[in-house]
């Protein structure tokens, strides 16, 4: 048999690979090309008629005003505060949902389905308009602030937890039935030890993403550096814009590089 006859089979798969990879890139190259077509992003006169004021903008916006850097200690402390409080009921709530959100250890397929559309449910509602409908019942602040992220982080981070669960060493799991264990001992003696990695990571991520997304409800009334962001812009103080703008980028650094060092500890 001839060197090219042996590798024949080998290079026809790959032939056969490559071109299905050509034939998906094209499609969803099309396919974005449209949604971009469809947003406007194609219209160079429209852009061009609006770089100029958005270069006028820009140019209002410095030099950066810090004279009330006093007064937004105490907001970015609210905004540090409804991030990490919000992640954390998020977590204590995410663990017993993706138990019951979990092939493997949902007590029933109604369960495991009900679970999950509850999960799909709180995905499909963004912080922000959840921030809206907390500042309504409980009145303007950190509060609502909390609550919204908290739930909306629900959803995401169950669902993590969840997978994590699914993806687990039966091996363990086994072997603490075996010893008589409790569905209860089960869990946090052979599965939650697998998984404690992941969720770390998980509740991490999102901790650093409510810090950013905290920032935002501040501008329904929910308290933050976000609502003095939003005040200064309704009274067009570009440049304090720009400095409380300056402030929030140092904070989020900080929040990034103190999550990457949790990362490490969690390993």
């Amino acid at each position: 048999m001839s060197v090219s006859a042996e590798f024949s089979p080998f290079l026809n798969a790959c032939r056969h690979a490559w071109n299905r990879f050509l034939v998906t890139f094209a499609i969803l190259a099309i396919v974005v090309a449209g949604c971009c077509y469809y947003a406007g992003l194609f219209d160079v006169e429209r852009l061009a008629d609006g770089a100029p004021s958005l270069a006028s903008l820009v140019s209002e916006m410095f030099p950066p005003d810090f004279s009330r850097l006093k007064d937004w200690g105490g907001p970015l402390v609210d905004t540090l505060a409804m991030s990490v409080a919000g992640t954390a009921i998020a977590v204590v709530l995410s663990l017993p949902l993706a138990i019951l959100a979990a092939r493997n250890t949902s007590p029933h397929p109604l369960v495991f389905h009900l679970c999950r559309g509850f999960l799909n449910g709180l995905r499909s509602i963004p912080e922000l308009i959840m921030g809206i409908v907390f500042v309504a019942a409980v009145g303007f602040g950190a509060l609502p602030g909390v609550l919204a992220l908290a739930f909306h982080s629900v959803g995401m981070v169950a669902k993590f937890f969840a997978e994590a669960i699914e993806h687990v060493d039966p091996a363990p799991v086994e072997a603490a039935r075996a010893a008589g264990c409790s569905p209860l001992q089960v869990i946090f003696h052979g599965i939650v030890p697998q998984v404690f990695p992941q969720m770390a990571d998980t509740a991490i991520y999102r901790w650093e993403y409510n810090f950013r997304a905290s920032t935002v409800m501040g501008m329904v009334g929910a308290g933050g550096i976000g609502f003095e962001l939003i005040g200064s812009l309704r009274i067009m103080q570009y440049q304090e814009v720009s400095a409380i703008l300056i402030v929030i980028l140092l904070m989020v650094t900080f929040v990034d590089v103190f999550g990457s060092w949790l990362r490490r500890k969690t390993q």
